[in-house]
């Protein structure tokens, strides 16, 4: 087989970091005439480390028109939590950098303008770009201006060409999204004001690695990131950061401001202070990734104990969040109908649907009363005790809630 290469530098990739392998895409839920066909396809999950400038990423297995379709059905607006950190970031920005009528943010990976309706709402011009029709359709009806295009250095030209260069430009949970990471960060170039702020928000690789969030990886992610191999991405393409914020999203995420390398803005000393973090983990010593696929193995198998005593037990078990960790999770762990009933998620373009690979049941959250299971296995962690809240009617019946990372915990 040919070595792949790295999809920054173009080193070969002789290094694994998880090999997963064969997962079925991680948001292709599936309706009950394509369960009876059985025609789903899987493909490979294997992530690498570029020993040159230490970029974690997926193999390319995926062609990205396969992921992100008409049917692609991740609407950020169905987590109350998600959508109010929005509501914070487009108030802090707005006051941080001087945001009025004049000014123009472009958020990239739109979704359903769960967070440029904020800036909507300050009467401050917006711009979407979203790739998947169904959520940028979704998006136009809140009153948020939106284009569906894939972005990159020549949809970023264009969209400057046209005159709609920004002031501030967003980008959450998406700089991991993109095969060609610096034909995507070249874009950002194109449209940024000359003193214009970009910020990126991705979940951290050393929080992945010390919390072994082997969840977060799956066929959309491909790449899994540090401030080491970011900053080598934003400068080969113009841009550099200069600040950070840490803050709780996804399992402990990075918020990395950046600008043009011209630019006034003067680097913060959070930045250095996250630069000798990252150094004194080892994040930049090739022999510091070894070691992590045995303690993936170690969550597994904690979580198979688990679903072995309770069904022993004779304890009925469902879950809640279809979210696309959960699916790597579940099919990692070789989950099935047999171990876990059903699934319950807030979305209706997800409910009546069943899980990739592990084809458990989407239900409606109000379902819950009339399955009343005695154990609710929270998928989506992160989002652990916004979910506790609002399932907590489990409790009325002596169900538990119970987490399966980074070991299985039944929740007190």
């Amino acid at each position: 087989m040919t070595t792949p290469l790295c999809r920054f530098c173009k080193t070969p990739l002789i290094h694994t970091f998880l090999d997963l392998g064969e997962q079925p895409l991680a948001n292709s839920y599936l309706t009950a005439e394509q369960l009876a066909a059985g025609t789903e396809r899987a493909f490979p999950l294997h992530v690498r480390v570029c020993h040159k400038c230490f970029l974690v990423q997926a193999d390319d297995a995926v062609p990205a028109d396969a992921i992100f379709d008409d049917g692609y059905a991740y609407f950020s607006s169905y987590s109350t939590s998600w959508v109010a950190h929005a509501k914070r970031y487009a108030e802090s920005m707005a006051e941080r950098f001087g945001l009025g009528p004049e000014s123009l943010v472009v958020e990239v990976a739109s979704n359903d303008g769960y967070l440029l309706q904020h800036f909507v709402e300050m009467d401050i011009p917006v711009l979407g770009v979203e790739p998947t029709a169904n959520t940028a359709a979704a998006a136009i009806t809140r009153g948020v201006r939106t284009e569906v295009m894939f972005f990159g250095e020549q949809t970023g030209a264009l969209l400057a060409a046209r005159g709609d260069r920004a002031d501030l430009m967003a980008a959450n949970n998406v700089l991991a999204h993109v095969p060609a990471i610096g034909d995507f960060v070249a874009g950002f170039r194109e449209v940024l004001k000359d003193e214009g702020v970009l910020t990126f928000e991705f979940p951290h690789l050393l929080n992945l690695i010390e919390k072994v969030q082997f969840d977060t990886i799956y066929h959309e992610h491909f790449s899994y990131l540090s401030l080491l191999a970011v900053e080598q991405v934003l400068r080969a393409n113009g841009l550099r950061p200069f600040d950070v914020e840490r803050l709780a999203t996804h399992g402990g995420s990075l918020r990395l401001f950046c600008c043009h390398m011209g630019s006034g803005h003067e680097e913060a000393d959070a930045l250095a202070a996250l630069r000798d973090e990252e150094h004194a983990a080892g994040l930049d010593q090739i022999d510091s990734y070894g070691g992590f696929a045995p303690r993936v193995e170690a969550v597994r198998d904690s979580f198979r104990a688990f679903l072995a005593v309770e069904k022993t037990a004779g304890r009925r078990i469902a879950a809640y969040g279809a979210a696309a960790k959960g699916n790597t999770f579940l099919n990692y762990c070789r989950t099935t109908t047999n171990d876990i009933e059903v699934v319950f998620d807030a979305s209706p373009a997800k409910q009546g649907r069943f899980l990739p690979g592990s084809h458990l049941p989407i239900l409606s959250p109000a379902a819950i009363s009339a399955v009343r299971p005695d154990d609710l296995v929270i998928l989506p962690w992160n989002l652990k005790d916004e979910i506790m809240g609002q399932m907590a009617l489990i409790r009325s019946w002596g169900g538990r809630f119970v987490t399966a990372s980074p070991e299985t915990q039944v929740l007190p």
